[in-house]
Protein backbone atom coordinates (compact mmCIF):
# COMPACT_ATOMS: atom_id res chain seq x y z
CA UNK A 1 0.00 0.00 0.00
CA UNK A 2 1.54 3.32 -1.05
CA UNK A 3 1.72 6.25 1.35
CA UNK A 4 1.31 9.93 0.58
CA UNK A 5 4.59 11.81 0.17
CA UNK A 6 5.79 13.69 3.23
CA UNK A 7 5.53 17.36 2.31
CA UNK A 8 6.82 20.26 4.37
CA UNK A 9 5.22 23.64 3.67
CA UNK A 10 6.82 26.81 5.05
CA UNK A 11 4.86 29.56 3.30
CA UNK A 12 1.18 29.88 4.14
CA UNK A 13 -1.26 32.11 5.94
CA UNK A 14 -3.01 29.87 8.46
CA UNK A 15 -2.81 32.04 11.59
CA UNK A 16 -6.40 33.23 12.02
CA UNK A 17 -7.38 36.88 11.97
CA UNK A 18 -3.98 38.49 11.38
CA UNK A 19 -3.71 39.02 7.61
CA UNK A 20 -5.43 38.15 4.31
CA UNK A 21 -5.35 34.41 5.00
CA UNK A 22 -7.48 32.45 7.48
CA UNK A 23 -9.95 34.74 9.23
CA UNK A 24 -11.40 32.39 11.87
CA UNK A 25 -10.07 29.31 13.69
CA UNK A 26 -12.55 27.26 11.64
CA UNK A 27 -10.73 28.40 8.49
CA UNK A 28 -7.43 27.24 9.97
CA UNK A 29 -8.94 23.88 10.93
CA UNK A 30 -10.24 23.33 7.40
CA UNK A 31 -6.86 24.31 5.98
CA UNK A 32 -5.07 21.77 8.17
CA UNK A 33 -7.40 19.10 6.82
CA UNK A 34 -6.54 20.08 3.27
CA UNK A 35 -2.82 19.97 4.01
CA UNK A 36 -3.27 16.50 5.52
CA UNK A 37 -5.11 15.36 2.39
CA UNK A 38 -2.17 16.52 0.26
CA UNK A 39 0.36 14.58 2.31
CA UNK A 40 1.83 17.38 4.39
CA UNK A 41 3.39 16.41 7.70
CA UNK A 42 5.16 19.64 8.69
CA UNK A 43 4.05 23.27 8.34
CA UNK A 44 5.49 26.66 9.22
CA UNK A 45 2.80 29.36 9.38
CA UNK A 46 4.00 32.68 7.97
CA UNK A 47 1.71 35.70 8.46
CA UNK A 48 2.65 38.98 6.81
CA UNK A 49 4.96 41.32 8.74
CA UNK A 50 6.39 44.63 7.57
CA UNK A 51 10.14 44.82 8.12
CA UNK A 52 9.96 48.52 8.98
CA UNK A 53 8.05 47.62 12.16
CA UNK A 54 11.23 46.11 13.57
CA UNK A 55 12.69 49.64 13.59
CA UNK A 56 9.69 51.11 15.44
CA UNK A 57 9.53 49.51 18.87
CA UNK A 58 5.99 50.49 19.84
CA UNK A 59 4.35 49.56 16.55
CA UNK A 60 6.48 46.45 16.19
CA UNK A 61 5.53 45.14 19.61
CA UNK A 62 1.85 45.83 18.92
CA UNK A 63 1.99 43.83 15.69
CA UNK A 64 3.84 40.96 17.35
CA UNK A 65 1.20 40.91 20.08
CA UNK A 66 -1.44 40.46 17.36
CA UNK A 67 0.54 37.59 15.88
CA UNK A 68 1.03 36.02 19.32
CA UNK A 69 -2.72 36.03 19.94
CA UNK A 70 -3.40 34.50 16.53
CA UNK A 71 -0.68 31.91 17.09
CA UNK A 72 -2.32 30.77 20.34
CA UNK A 73 -5.59 30.30 18.46
CA UNK A 74 -3.80 28.26 15.81
CA UNK A 75 -2.07 26.12 18.46
CA UNK A 76 -5.47 25.25 19.90
CA UNK A 77 -6.71 24.30 16.42
CA UNK A 78 -3.64 22.09 15.88
CA UNK A 79 -4.18 20.37 19.23
CA UNK A 80 -7.83 19.65 18.47
CA UNK A 81 -6.92 18.42 14.98
CA UNK A 82 -4.33 16.06 16.45
CA UNK A 83 -6.78 14.63 18.98
CA UNK A 84 -9.37 14.06 16.27
CA UNK A 85 -6.96 12.48 13.78
CA UNK A 86 -4.88 10.53 16.29
CA UNK A 87 -1.64 12.32 15.41
CA UNK A 88 -0.74 15.97 15.24
CA UNK A 89 0.78 17.79 12.31
CA UNK A 90 3.97 19.57 13.26
CA UNK A 91 3.14 23.27 12.99
CA UNK A 92 5.77 25.92 13.71
CA UNK A 93 5.62 29.69 13.43
CA UNK A 94 7.47 32.22 11.35
CA UNK A 95 6.61 35.24 9.21
CA UNK A 96 6.70 36.51 5.64
CA UNK A 97 8.69 39.70 6.12
CA UNK A 98 8.16 42.59 3.72
CA UNK A 99 11.43 44.29 2.82
CA UNK A 100 9.98 47.78 2.90
CA UNK A 101 13.28 48.79 4.49
CA UNK A 102 16.65 47.31 3.54
CA UNK A 103 17.80 46.64 7.10
CA UNK A 104 15.05 45.05 9.23
CA UNK A 105 16.08 43.67 12.61
CA UNK A 106 15.08 40.00 12.57
CA UNK A 107 16.71 39.05 15.85
CA UNK A 108 13.29 38.16 17.29
CA UNK A 109 12.91 34.44 16.63
CA UNK A 110 9.19 34.87 16.00
CA UNK A 111 10.08 36.46 12.66
CA UNK A 112 12.34 33.62 11.51
CA UNK A 113 11.18 30.29 10.16
CA UNK A 114 10.65 28.00 13.16
CA UNK A 115 12.99 30.32 15.06
CA UNK A 116 15.97 29.09 13.04
CA UNK A 117 18.44 30.90 10.78
CA UNK A 118 16.15 31.18 7.73
CA UNK A 119 13.91 34.19 7.06
CA UNK A 120 11.16 34.33 4.43
CA UNK A 121 11.21 37.72 2.72
CA UNK A 122 9.36 39.50 -0.07
CA UNK A 123 9.66 42.86 -1.83
CA UNK A 124 6.84 45.43 -1.77
CA UNK A 125 4.16 45.63 -4.45
CA UNK A 126 5.47 42.53 -6.25
CA UNK A 127 8.22 44.61 -7.82
CA UNK A 128 11.97 44.32 -7.41
CA UNK A 129 13.87 47.51 -6.58
CA UNK A 130 15.19 49.00 -9.84
CA UNK A 131 18.79 48.81 -8.60
CA UNK A 132 20.64 46.81 -5.96
CA UNK A 133 17.70 44.56 -5.12
CA UNK A 134 20.17 42.18 -3.49
CA UNK A 135 21.43 44.80 -1.02
CA UNK A 136 18.87 43.90 1.65
CA UNK A 137 19.68 40.19 1.23
CA UNK A 138 23.37 40.90 1.74
CA UNK A 139 22.52 42.89 4.88
CA UNK A 140 20.56 39.96 6.29
CA UNK A 141 23.42 37.56 5.61
CA UNK A 142 25.85 39.95 7.28
CA UNK A 143 23.71 39.77 10.42
CA UNK A 144 23.77 35.99 10.38
CA UNK A 145 20.37 35.21 8.87
CA UNK A 146 19.70 33.32 5.65
CA UNK A 147 17.08 34.95 3.42
CA UNK A 148 14.64 32.90 1.38
CA UNK A 149 13.01 35.05 -1.31
CA UNK A 150 9.31 34.25 -1.55
CA UNK A 151 7.76 33.66 -4.99
CA UNK A 152 10.36 35.49 -7.14
CA UNK A 153 8.50 34.30 -10.25
CA UNK A 154 5.65 36.64 -9.35
CA UNK A 155 7.67 39.86 -9.53
CA UNK A 156 6.33 41.87 -12.43
CA UNK A 157 9.70 43.30 -13.41
CA UNK A 158 11.76 40.10 -13.13
CA UNK A 159 13.89 39.80 -16.25
CA UNK A 160 13.09 36.68 -18.34
CA UNK A 161 16.80 35.83 -18.23
CA UNK A 162 16.45 35.51 -14.43
CA UNK A 163 19.57 37.63 -14.01
CA UNK A 164 18.27 39.04 -10.72
CA UNK A 165 17.97 35.55 -9.28
CA UNK A 166 21.61 34.87 -10.04
CA UNK A 167 22.50 38.00 -8.08
CA UNK A 168 20.25 36.90 -5.21
CA UNK A 169 22.13 33.61 -5.03
CA UNK A 170 25.46 35.40 -5.01
CA UNK A 171 24.16 37.46 -2.09
CA UNK A 172 23.55 34.20 -0.20
CA UNK A 173 19.79 33.91 -0.63
CA UNK A 174 17.67 30.92 -1.61
CA UNK A 175 14.53 30.94 -3.75
CA UNK A 176 11.00 29.67 -3.01
CA UNK A 177 8.53 29.23 -5.86
CA UNK A 178 4.75 28.96 -5.41
CA UNK A 179 3.29 25.63 -6.49
CA UNK A 180 0.40 27.27 -8.32
CA UNK A 181 2.63 29.47 -10.45
CA UNK A 182 3.48 26.58 -12.76
CA UNK A 183 -0.21 26.19 -13.64
CA UNK A 184 -0.94 29.84 -14.29
CA UNK A 185 -2.65 30.57 -10.96
CA UNK A 186 -0.85 33.93 -10.81
CA UNK A 187 -1.02 34.74 -14.52
CA UNK A 188 0.94 33.96 -17.65
CA UNK A 189 4.00 36.02 -16.78
CA UNK A 190 4.49 34.26 -13.44
CA UNK A 191 3.91 30.89 -15.14
CA UNK A 192 6.63 31.66 -17.68
CA UNK A 193 9.07 32.69 -14.98
CA UNK A 194 8.24 29.55 -12.99
CA UNK A 195 8.95 27.30 -15.98
CA UNK A 196 12.22 29.06 -16.67
CA UNK A 197 13.25 28.73 -13.03
CA UNK A 198 12.61 25.00 -13.06
CA UNK A 199 14.35 24.49 -16.38
CA UNK A 200 17.40 26.39 -15.14
CA UNK A 201 17.44 24.75 -11.71
CA UNK A 202 16.91 28.14 -10.06
CA UNK A 203 14.25 27.09 -7.53
CA UNK A 204 15.31 25.70 -4.15
CA UNK A 205 11.85 25.17 -2.66
CA UNK A 206 8.23 24.98 -3.74
CA UNK A 207 5.62 26.02 -1.18
CA UNK A 208 1.91 26.72 -1.22
CA UNK A 209 1.50 30.40 -0.20
CA UNK A 210 -1.89 29.05 0.88
CA UNK A 211 -4.43 31.60 2.10
CA UNK A 212 -6.94 29.05 3.47
CA UNK A 213 -9.08 29.15 0.34
CA UNK A 214 -9.34 26.43 -2.29
CA UNK A 215 -6.57 23.85 -2.11
CA UNK A 216 -2.86 24.21 -1.18
CA UNK A 217 -1.89 22.76 -4.57
CA UNK A 218 1.32 21.03 -3.53
CA UNK A 219 0.13 17.55 -4.45
CA UNK A 220 -0.97 18.81 -7.86
CA UNK A 221 2.59 20.07 -8.42
CA UNK A 222 4.13 16.79 -7.25
CA UNK A 223 1.85 14.68 -9.47
CA UNK A 224 2.36 16.81 -12.58
CA UNK A 225 6.12 16.85 -12.18
CA UNK A 226 6.21 13.12 -11.56
CA UNK A 227 4.02 12.37 -14.57
CA UNK A 228 6.39 14.45 -16.72
CA UNK A 229 9.38 12.45 -15.46
CA UNK A 230 10.67 14.99 -12.94
CA UNK A 231 9.87 13.24 -9.70
CA UNK A 232 13.39 13.81 -8.37
CA UNK A 233 13.03 17.57 -8.68
CA UNK A 234 9.54 17.52 -7.16
CA UNK A 235 10.73 15.58 -4.14
CA UNK A 236 13.67 17.91 -3.56
CA UNK A 237 11.52 21.01 -3.92
CA UNK A 238 8.55 20.02 -1.74
CA UNK A 239 9.93 17.44 0.68
CA UNK A 240 13.70 17.17 1.05
CA UNK A 241 14.74 20.82 0.93
CA UNK A 242 11.85 22.24 3.00
CA UNK A 243 12.54 19.58 5.65
CA UNK A 244 16.20 20.60 5.62
CA UNK A 245 15.15 24.22 6.13
CA UNK A 246 13.08 23.21 9.14
CA UNK A 247 16.18 21.46 10.49
CA UNK A 248 18.30 24.59 9.91
CA UNK A 249 20.20 23.08 6.99
CA UNK A 250 20.78 24.58 3.51
CA UNK A 251 18.96 23.08 0.53
CA UNK A 252 20.42 20.57 -1.86
CA UNK A 253 20.81 21.88 -5.40
CA UNK A 254 17.86 20.93 -7.62
CA UNK A 255 18.89 19.63 -11.08
CA UNK A 256 17.70 21.61 -14.12
CA UNK A 257 14.78 20.15 -16.03
CA UNK A 258 15.38 18.77 -19.50
CA UNK A 259 12.90 17.53 -22.09
CA UNK A 260 12.16 13.80 -22.08
CA UNK A 261 10.77 12.27 -25.24
CA UNK A 262 8.64 9.71 -23.42
CA UNK A 263 6.63 12.47 -21.73
CA UNK A 264 6.67 14.98 -24.56
CA UNK A 265 3.00 15.95 -24.46
CA UNK A 266 3.05 16.76 -20.76
CA UNK A 267 6.40 18.51 -21.17
CA UNK A 268 4.87 20.76 -23.81
CA UNK A 269 1.86 21.47 -21.63
CA UNK A 270 3.95 22.40 -18.60
CA UNK A 271 7.11 23.82 -20.14
CA UNK A 272 6.30 24.66 -23.73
Amino acid sequence: MSTAPSITDFHNHLVPGVDDGAQEPADSAAALGRFRAEGASQIIATPHFMGSLTLDRERGEARLAELDAGWELLRAVVSTDGERMGSALRVERGAEVMLDVPDPDLSDERLRLAGGPFVLVEYPALRLPPVNAEFALEELRTRGWTPVVAHPERYRNLDPTLVELVRFRRAGAFLQMNAGSLFGDYGKTAAGHARRMLMAGEADYVASDYHARGEPGLQRFVRAMGDAGFGEQAELLTMTNPARLLAGEPPLRVPPIEAKSESRSLWERLFG
